[in-house]
C-alpha cells in the first residue's frame, strides 16, 4: 500500500470535500441550512478540514498556484473553529455554494 502523502494526495482529499460540500448542498436555501444542525455542522467540519489540508500542501505549490484564494480559506476556517457560536450564516452560505464550486475549478488545474 503507498501512503505517501505529497501535494497530489492533499489536492484528492481536498477535492474530496469540496465535491461532499457541492453534492450535499444542491439546492439547499440558507434558510434550510441554518435549521438543519446536522447539515450545517456537516458543512462546516468540511471547511475546517479543507483548510487543515491546505496546510500540509508544499509552500511550493502555494506560491505557485496565487490564483487559489489561501487567506480566506484559512480565514473563515478561524472564524468558525473560534466564533462558532456566532459565525455568520450569511457568508458561510454564500462561501458552501458560490466559492466552493470556484474553488473546485481552481484545485482541477
Amino acid at each position: 500500500m503507498n501512503n505517501l502523502k505529497n501535494d497530489d494526495y492533499y489536492i484528492g482529499k481536498i477535492l474530496t470535500d469540496l465535491h461532499f460540500i457541492v453534492d450535499h448542498m444542491k439546492n439547499v436555501t440558507q434558510k434550510e441550512l441554518e435549521r438543519n444542525e446536522v447539515l450545517l455542522d456537516s458543512m462546516l467540519f468540511r471547511l475546517i478540514q479543507i483548510n487543515e489540508n491546505t496546510k500540509k500542501l508544499s509552500d511550493s505549490f502555494k506560491e505557485s498556484r496565487n490564483d487559489i484564494p489561501w487567506k480566506d480559506i484559512s480565514g473563515l476556517r478561524n472564524r468558525v473553529v473560534h466564533d462558532y457560536g456566532n459565525v455568520d450564516l450569511e457568508i458561510v452560505y454564500t462561501a458552501l455554494t458560490y466559492d466552493i464550486p470556484d474553488l473546485i475549478h481552481l484545485f482541477e488545474k
